[in-house]
């Protein structure tokens, strides 16, 4: 299992080069089934934020749900929160990503972002 990072769906939603080439490699992966993946929860949000400003709102759902159809969405609760506090990450959110990760029992966690891990 991979767990992806929201950077990297940042990537492919606004197709920011050099990065959206790999990134959309890798869903296209997950997609044959050749991998399977997760996301957190709390990135989809954050994904519709930082997109729908540039790609539209309608856009933006439309990219979610395709999305969804070929990744799953690891949940958390309080214990993982509480988990990703305890953590020594200077970031609280890349904290909340590694709770995540481990939720969907992830092997592997795809992110361009290698130095706040």
């Amino acid at each position: 299992m991979i767990f992806i990072d929201s950077d990297v769906l940042i990537d492919i939603a606004l197709d920011r080069h050099p990065h959206s080439g790999p990134a959309s490699d890798l869903l296209d992966a997950i997609e044959s089934g050749a991998e399977t993946a997760c996301i957190a929860w709390h990135s989809v949000s954050n994904l519709y934020y930082l997109v729908a400003p540039t790609r539209g709102g309608v856009s933006t759902r439309d990219f979610i749900l395709e999305l969804t159809q070929m990744v799953g969405v690891a949940t958390t609760d309080t214990e993982g929160i509480r988990y990703a506090a305890e953590l020594p990450m200077a970031d609280f959110e890349d904290a909340m990503q590694v709770v995540a990760a481990r939720a969907c029992e992830a092997q592997y966690i795809v992110t361009r972002n290698v130095r706040d891990y």
